[in-house]
């Protein structure tokens, strides 16, 4: 969710600090601030809004260090000002920066004001850097300290912190919101993900659950959740981030629609085979037998999958649902993580836990992962945009989306792929089970194609968005597989143009919805040629009846036909297994140039964060 960005070298890091945060804008943030010591001297600068305030402002106070931190913050305590900005510090000593949430910082705080300590501003963070300051005074060093300091925080925090009185280290802790170490020569880095670091580095250690380390210009020394040294793998990233710009696209949401074809290219890349999925695809792992398992080893045995996730990639497991119950022959249960988590589940027999995330460090999917790993699942997998990241790396299966950065907040292109990933896991688990799958791979290499025929929609879709100018709501219906690709669309158009939309399965409007029709009311229909095309034609004449004005998305083969009271926008026949990801791209266009008309932030919506590290 936030970004935080750490440096300790021999030369001065304001630049790479800030370059490191604008490198994270894509995740949503309201305020920024750096904290530089040089010489002893401890300074910090923040600002409201875009980080190229703070860097205007940075650059106008002639602030300079060798040891910094940085952090762009999305308000959880207190308001957005500059005081509740980060870093925070304490009697202009130390310097601290956060992400996640202390659930008992009241308490904290409280014990905190009778010792003396005065607090500038709302937030759990300031409490932390306190905290850590007091136990400084009765401890060896500032690693002691915050060794522990953790001990008393509930919650979850990625946070790194220095002492003016020692400018050449830095103190890093992790629990349960991500940090990672970058490796540099004679300097070494810090940030909550490694796109932040890719212009001064390609070595990278990932913090695990519960690690503190110490890092300074030449060394990292990394100690577990027991105080124990410990040594962490260094990982050689290959990861590209155009950060260039959008190219001859206005927005990056809408450069990374139109690289879905692309995008689905590559995830299929040396995947599949002329009837079959290559399952290498999926990985291997050792189990506590230290026997190596592979992918065909589990799927061959699943009876049921349990799919967890949250937002976008949860419509992608509502999808995934209908696939394989009807050609792997398992049954499937589909979670929002963040009820997964809090309630008392029953694990089927020889069942797959399934995660998905675009970043693999959503918080309430990861510790959902955790949970059910005490549960007694046959396997877990992921399906993820980011190699390396905490749900890849504690999964004993991976499927990754090879979808490339996606810096707009609204999800597009990590969505498509991971309706292919999901689609592949289908074909899979047929495959292995001796079942008739070879149709399935036929209509998935069709994909690509096919994609770049829906996007070419968009200029029908461009002048129909122009009717949604003044409305205030909207209703997205869908059947089937399509019920998950009306709420995408519902999502979609009211992440980034703020129109309140609902989604409802299309037989569902008689019981309710039909109470909300009226001419004010959109009403946007997925329509594919299958066998509930006539049921769902039933359910448009319920609505034409009651006043509303229905834009429909049909097969061209579908028969709708515009007139006063409806928008038909004809898409190229598809097969109907496919038909859920190549509906998605008008859903998503439609969207799209809504926002454009009535005038809002495409690509970092407010209120809304690319990665959400907290619950």
């Amino acid at each position: 969710m936030c970004g935080i960005v750490g440096a300790v070298a021999e030369r001065p890091v304001n630049k790479i600090l800030v370059e490191g945060l604008k490198r994270l804008e894509y995740r949503g943030y309201d305020s920024a601030g750096v904290a530089l010591c040089n010489a002893g001297e401890l300074s910090s600068v923040k600002a409201v809004g875009k980080v190229v305030n703070l860097e205007q402002a940075l650059n106008e106070s002639d602030v300079k260090g060798t040891t910094g931190i940085a952090h762009t913050r999305w308000a959880t305590h207190g308001g957005v000002t500059e005081a509740n900005a980060h870093p925070h510090l304490s009697n202009n000593q130390l310097a601290l920066v956060h992400n996640g949430i202390i659930e008992n910082h009241d308490k904290l705080r409280t014990q905190l004001k009778a010792a003396g300590y005065e607090f500038l501003s709302d937030t759990d963070t300031e409490v932390m850097v306190h905290t850590i300051h007091q136990l400084r005074q009765n401890s060896d060093s500032l690693l002691a300290a915050v060794q522990q300091a953790v001990k008393l925080f509930e919650g979850a925090y990625g946070t790194v912190i220095f002492d003016k009185a020692n400018q050449d280290e830095i103190i890093v802790a992790r629990s349960g919101s991500p940090l990672v170490i970058g490796l540099g020569l004679g300097e070494n880095f810090i940030a909550s993900d490694q796109l932040a670091l890719l212009a001064v580095t390609r070595s990278f250690i990932f913090l695990e659950e519960g690690d503190v380390a110490r890092v300074t210009r030449e060394t990292v020394e990394i100690f577990d959740a027991n105080g124990v040294a410990v040594e962490r793998e260094v990982h050689e990233s290959n990861i590209t981030q155009d950060n260039s710009g959008k190219g001859d696209y206005r927005h990056y949401m809408l450069k990374e629609i139109y690289e879905q074809p692309v995008a689905v290219r590559n995830t299929l890349e040396g995947r599949l085979t002329d009837n079959g999925v290559a399952l290498d695809a999926f990985g291997s792992f050792s189990d506590g037998s230290n026997q190596n398992k592979n992918a065909n080893d589990i799927f061959k045995d699943v009876k049921h999958v349990q799919i967890i996730a949250c937002g976008t990639s949860y419509h992608s497991g509502m999808v995934a649902r209908y696939w394989l119950e009807q050609y792997a022959g398992v049954s499937c249960n589909v979670e929002i993580a963040s009820e997964f988590r809090y309630r008392s589940s029953y694990v089927h027999p020889n069942s797959l836990l399934v995660t998905i995330s675009q970043s693999g460090e959503t918080a309430d999917t990861l510790a959902a992962l955790r949970l059910a790993k005490e549960q007694g699942y046959m396997a877990s997998m992921t399906i993820c945009n980011v190699a390396g990241s905490s749900l890849v790396r504690e999964s004993d299966l991976a499927f990754m989306t090879k979808a490339g950065a996606e810096i707009g907040v609204a999800s597009t292109k990590a969505f498509t792929t991971q309706l292919v990933g999901l689609l592949m896991l289908t074909a899979a688990i047929a495959q292995e089970k001796g079942l008739e799958q070879s149709h399935i791979v036929h209509a998935i290499k069709t994909l690509p194609n096919k994609l770049e025929e829906a996007l070419g929609l968009a200029e029908s879709i461009e002048d129909l968005a122009e009717e949604f100018a003044d409305k205030h709501h909207a209703l997205f219906l869908g059947r089937g597989s399509q019920y998950p690709i009306a709420m995408e669309g519902a999502l979609k158009l009211k992440e980034i143009s703020y129109i309140h939309a609902e989604a409802y399965a299309a037989g569902e409007l008689k019981h309710g919805p039909l109470a909300l029709i009226d001419a004010d009311m959109p009403i946007i229909v997925v329509a594919p040629n299958n066998e509930l095309l006539e049921k769902l034609k039933s359910n448009v004449e319920e609505v034409r009846a009651r006043g509303g004005i229905i834009y429909v998305f049909a097969d061209s083969d579908s028969e709708f036909k515009s007139d006063d009271t409806m928008r038909a926008v004809n898409v190229n026949h598809v097969d109907d297994i496919i038909a859920p990801v190549v509906y998605t791209i008008p859903l998503q266009l439609l969207s799209y140039y809504v926002a454009v008309i009535k005038g809002t932030d495409v690509d970092q919506p407010r209120n809304l964060a690319k990665s959400v590290t907290v619950e």
